[in-house]
């Protein structure tokens, strides 16, 4: 079992910045790839940003050049510095771990942290 906690949402105006943590505990070997997913209202769940275990990154077009996704292994905490926000980037932030036991992969995923940016 693993149990994600994510934090560092909170209100800021556009143009600012939010650096946002997920801390896991528990059964954390064998991480694969992590990643941050963003969920707005009436909106579908998207993919925001990911990297592999072996340190490969991939961004979202739209967050491209603003985010950057990092991660702390001896901590196991995943990291999204956040620049130049937008209203548009306005959702419940969700972080996202895939691990592998045998031939299984399993998922998880935190309870999310709010992102408001006003204009």
């Amino acid at each position: 079992q693993v149990q994600l906690v994510e934090s560092g949402g909170g209100l800021v105006q556009a143009g600012g910045s939010l650096r946002l943590s997920c801390a896991a505990s528990g059964k954390t070997n064998s991480i694969t790839a992590m990643g941050w997913y963003r969920q707005a209202p009436e909106k579908q769940r998207e993919l925001v940003a990911t990297i592999t275990s072996g340190g490969r990154v991939n961004y979202a077009d739209s967050v491209k050049g603003r985010f950057t996704i990092s991660r702390d292994n001896d901590k196991n905490t995943l990291y999204l510095q956040m620049n130049s926000l937008k209203p548009e980037d306005t959702a419940v932030y969700i972080c996202n771990f895939r691990t592998q036991a045998m031939i299984y992969e399993y998922e998880y995923w935190g309870q999310g942290t709010q992102v408001t940016v006003s204009s």
